[in-house]
């Protein structure tokens, strides 16, 4: 058995017996270097109440190599991307170090969800969205949660109707203002997917002018 094979195995043991930290590591097929990570997102956070799993590849020089992780589970935070699950750690990176191992790789995880880093982001309108209107970015990410990590439901008094609300809703835009641009006869897809490029939520969608919006929507 060689020195990866060897550490990999301690590695997933000493996960299963630690019956505190919540952090589980799977199989994912027969090989023993693909495997699947989950743990449940943290208390206090848009986060909370999900279930969270992060796809693992366990390079040929590990643990001299940093592993590699995406999110399988979307989530919507600056530093994963939502289209990929991408994830901008520096752990990940430049900052690994052999002492790291995969339960505490994955506690970093977590830990991320807690503490997002906007100025250094893998998704730059999720960082736009929050930094402009954190509280807006917090519904959008809880809203996430529950669609997409089996979270509890959404806590906005405004009601779910429909597909079409749910995709305004997962792209965190106010109803409102979507249903005036297509009002103007412009089709709701397009009106989603300009008004989330231009970040026109929360308090900075007063800061962008309706004819941008429309020479955005009629390009």
């Amino acid at each position: 058995m060689d020195a990866r094979l060897r550490r990999v195995n301690k590695e997933i043991a000493d996960c299963k017996n630690d019956k505190t930290s919540n952090i589980k590591i799977d199989l994912i097929d027969e090989s023993p270097f693909h495997l699947k990570g989950s743990f449940p997102g943290p208390e206090g956070t848009p986060y909370q109440g999900g279930h969270f799993e992060v796809d693992i590849v366990i390079p040929e020089s590990y643990p001299f190599q940093p592993v590699k992780m995406k999110f399988i589970t979307k989530v919507y935070h600056p530093n994963i991307s939502s289209a990929s699950g991408a994830i901008c750690l520096d752990i990940l990176k430049d900052a690994w170090s052999p002492v790291l191992t995969l339960k505490s790789t994955l506690i970093s995880l977590q830990s991320l969800l807690c503490s997002p880093e906007p100025n250094d982001p893998q998704d730059a309108e999720v960082a736009k969205h929050y930094t402009t209107s954190k509280n807006s970015f917090e519904e959008t990410a809880a809203y996430w949660t529950h669609i997409y990590a089996g979270g509890p439901g959404r806590s906005s008094s405004a009601p779910l109707k429909g597909d079409g609300q749910d995709e305004i809703a997962i792209a965190g835009l106010d109803p409102a203002h979507v249903s005036g641009f297509e009002a103007l006869g412009f089709p709701k897809g397009k009106v989603i997917d300009v008004l989330r490029r231009l970040n026109y939520r929360g308090a900075n969608a007063a800061k962008i002018t309706e004819d941008r919006v429309v020479q955005e929507l009629l390009k």
